[in-house]
This record gives C-alpha cells, sequence and structure tokens, in this order.
C-alpha cells in the first residue's frame, strides 16, 4: 500500500502546488491553463518563425562566461535523457576485469574516442542506483557486450538496484 499511497500523495501535492501557482477560485482551472499555455509555448517555439530567435538566444547564453557553463550543463543533460539525440540508448554488459566474471550494467555514450587519441576503448556511463548520479569508465572495447533490450528498462532495473524485472 505504501508505494501507492506515496504516489497518490506526491501526485496530488504536486498538481495541487501547480494550481495553485494561478489561483483563479476553481480547482483545477490553475493547472488546465498551465498546461494549455506550456502546449501553446512549445507548439509555438517548434515554428520554423521562431527558431532563428531561439538560436540567436542561445548563442548569446554560450558567449556569457558563468552562464554558459549552467545552460550547457543543463542542455547535455536534456539531450542526454529526452529527445532525437538522447545518449543513453545504447545498453552494454560489462566485463570489469579480464581475470573476473563480474560484470556492471551502463550504457554507452562514445563509441569512437578519437577526440581525446584513445583507441579501441569506449565510454561507459554507470548510473547509481537510487540516485541521480553515476560513474564514467573507459573500457577496452572487447570487455563491453551490447544488450538488445530498451534502453529505459535496463535504467530502470540498474536505478532500482536490480530489483525490478528485465
Amino acid at each position: 500500500m505504501a508505494p501507492i499511497i506515496l504516489t497518490v500523495w506526491i501526485v496530488v501535492g504536486v498538481i495541487d502546488w501547480l494550481d495553485s501557482l494561478l489561483d483563479l477560485g476553481i480547482p483545477g482551472l490553475g493547472i488546465l491553463l498551465l498546461v494549455l499555455l506550456l502546449t501553446a509555448v512549445g507548439f509555438i517555439s517548434s515554428s520554423f518563425l521562431v527558431k532563428p530567435f531561439i538560436a540567436i538566444t542561445e548563442r548569446m547564453l554560450i558567449r556569457v562566461p558563468i552562464v554558459s557553463i549552467i545552460y550547457s550543463s543543463i542542455k547535455d543533460l536534456f539531450d542526454a535523457f529526452v529527445g532525437d539525440n538522447q545518449k543513453f540508448n545504447k545498453p552494454v554488459l560489462v566485463k570489469m576485469a579480464e581475470d573476473s566474471d563480474n560484470c556492471k550494467l551502463g550504457f554507452v555514450t562514445q563509441e569512437a574516442l578519437t577526440g581525446i587519441n584513445i583507441a579501441d576503448k569506449v565510454a561507459v556511463y554507470f548510473p547509481h542506483s537510487y540516485n541521480f548520479s553515476g560513474e564514467l569508465f573507459i573500457i577496452p572495447a572487447r570487455n563491453v557486450t551490447y544488450i538488445d533490450l530498451p534502453s529505459s528498462e535496463v535504467m530502470k532495473f540498474i536505478v532500482s538496484g536490480g530489483v525490478s524485472n528485465l
């Protein structure tokens, strides 16, 4: 019962908070207007007329020293998880040492490390269980076995500490 109750409590709390942002006296009207506003902004921003303005704004943000670090970090994080260029879409099983059968699950993020002059190795990200962090290892390509499973299922398995089913 606890997972159901906590999920309902969190969802209701978020809806109440969102609804309170535009408190119009009618329950649910604030969140409805927020959803409509976000949908309209998303539709307008995907328009070919607005894309040049977004590109100009992005170029300006990249030129400001501290702002560029914040912006590029947030943009890279969003690009890694959502959109057309998701980075965690190649789940792998990695043999961690030649003389051991111990393996870790992760995601190949770069298959060629020519930019840093490293041959025959790949970059593998290992998310931590129950945490929004992880580690990046440079692994010999021969130790990496690609897994033919949806990356979302592998991520759920890793983040749950192996409790969820694959």
